[in-house]
């Protein structure tokens, strides 16, 4: 999830009324088999080789959690919009028998999801950060979800001309360096096929082993 070129905070927009387009955005829908692709390609990095445990928080409308699941892992996708979950269980239905892993939807919010006492080898959070109220604080409980050994995949950037806001790479590295033992950072702005156009603003992700 991304704000708009207004400048719109994450707290300020309405998710429900925009899951009907959301998927419109190349990196949202992936429906252009180049913006697919490169994100099949980060994946395969960014995630263990092995089938795990993937908690897919602010997963809008699940593109980025059914692509898990076809390589193989299982995957639990979050949203606090119950327009975007309906979405995404439609698409996992539609995908249903296909080969892979699999994925479930809940509504609820992601820097508190409704997951229990169920543990995961992967939090992946893609544009979430930028909307919390205190990503310190969502990060710190995210933490305890992981099991040992187990790993942060956070997509983020800093979007906007006039006022633009989200979290740059080192304050992110910053908040992740009492959590994890090891932090790695990838540069995603240069990647246009990941965008389905090219960008000019800060875009990573960070992939931090705890």
């Amino acid at each position: 999830m991304t704000p708009d070129d207004k400048g719109l905070t994450g707290a300020d927009v309405d998710w429900d009324a925009r899951a009907a387009t959301f998927d419109e955005e190349p990196d949202h829908g992936l429906r252009d088999p180049g913006v697919r692709r490169a994100w099949a390609g980060r994946l395969t990095g960014w995630l263990p080789g092995r089938a795990s445990d993937v908690l897919d928080l602010g997963c809008g409308t699940g593109s980025l959690s059914l692509l898990a699941a076809e390589q193989g892992h299982r995957v639990t996708g979050v949203d606090r919009s119950p327009a975007m979950v309906a979405l995404a269980r439609a698409k996992a239905a539609g995908q249903a028998g296909q080969a892979g892993g699999d994925a479930v939807f809940l509504a609820g919010d992601a820097a508190l999801p409704p997951v229990g006492e169920r543990r995961f080898d992967v939090v992946l959070v893609r544009h979430v950060l930028w909307a919390l109220p205190d990503p310190g604080r969502a990060l710190r409980h995210w933490r305890r979800l992981l099991r040992p050994g187990g790993r942060f995949v956070l997509v983020e950037g800093v979007w906007g001309t006039a006022g633009p806001v989200g979290i740059p790479a080192d304050r992110l590295t910053a908040l992740l360096a009492p959590l994890a033992v090891e932090v790695r950072v990838e540069r995603l702005s240069g990647d246009a096929p990941l965008w389905g156009k090219e960008v000019h603003d800060e875009r990573y992700a960070v992939v931090a082993r705890v």
